[in-house]
């Protein structure tokens, strides 16, 4: 019995089963230009390659340390069913340059289209540090 037990948390730690990911928020999308960040202003390294970045909100930006931060998120919900299958890892690599911010991520045009199908839409998302 003990060693199915731990064959089934095994297999159940590898598996990406949606609904289990971590805290709600909301997203919305910024468009171009991205430079200069708040995290390492002008340099054009810090964008991970595919340009699944974000902007991190007061509540996630933690003075600073948030940058190079690493999050697995999915859409939810949102008005006219805007959400894609699947989930997306995205990076932080800016502070919310607007007051209040419009979203817990402000996401890439990139990023944001890889989880929506609604450009222009805010949409509730489900995310977890990785």
């Amino acid at each position: 019995m003990r060693s199915f037990l731990t064959y089934v948390l095994l297999v159940c730690s590898c598996l990406d089963i949606p609904g289990i990911l971590g805290d709600i928020g909301t997203a919305t999308s910024y468009d171009p230009p991205y430079l200069p960040t708040k995290c390492k202003g002008y340099d054009q390294n810090q964008f991970p390659e595919g340009g699944l970045f974000v902007s991190a909100s007061d509540g996630l930006w933690d003075n600073g340390a948030a940058c190079g931060r690493r999050y697995r998120l999915r859409c939810i919900s949102g008005l006219r069913r805007p959400c894609k299958e699947g989930s997306i890892v995205v990076q932080v690599v800016d502070f919310c340059q607007h007051r209040p911010c419009p979203a817990t991520m402000v996401l890439s045009n990139k990023a944001f289209d890889a989880i929506s199908r609604i450009p222009s839409a805010k949409i509730n998302i489900e995310y977890a540090q990785i």
